[in-house]
């Protein structure tokens, strides 16, 4: 245990998010998606949902300033203009812990080749069908 440091954030995936430089990408996605086969790298998080994950990750993680959305979910049946209640439960938690960084609803086509490309994919154990969330690494600048 550290202080300071949410124990969701086991041994593994605090080592990949110190790891990540500028620019890469992190997937959390939910239980039915297939990242065995889709990882370049692999976390489990087995027995946790994906927003006790992303409230976690989004302590500790800088996002990316340079880039048009930083934040990345899926959408409602891969359709960008849909969206259902876990989604809006995703934007509600990014609002509140990253103001001032839009969460960007992609369709499939195009999020599914980039939760591919990601430098890691965590898989949680959620439930909600369409639950996968990218986080785009940013930086620490010097000014704090």
């Amino acid at each position: 245990m550290l202080i300071g440091i949410p124990s969701i954030l086991g041994p593994d995936l605090l080592a990949t998010l110190r790891a990540m430089g500028h620019g890469d990408e992190i997937a959390i996605v939910d239980g039915n998606y297939p990242a065995q086969d889709h990882a370049r790298r692999l976390v489990r998080a087995d027995g946790h949902g994906l927003l006790p994950l992303l409230d976690a990750i989004l302590t500790v993680l800088p996002l990316d300033d340079d880039a048009p959305f930083a934040i990345c979910r899926a959408s409602l049946f891969n359709d960008p203009d849909q969206a259902g209640p876990f989604h809006h439960a995703i934007e509600a938690l990014c609002g509140r812990l990253k103001p001032g960084y839009a969460v960007q609803a992609l369709a499939g086509e195009a999020l599914y080749p980039r939760i591919r490309a990601a430098h890691t994919i965590v898989a949680s154990s959620e439930t909600a069908l369409y639950a996968n969330v990218i986080l785009r690494k940013g930086v620490i600048r010097e000014d704090g």
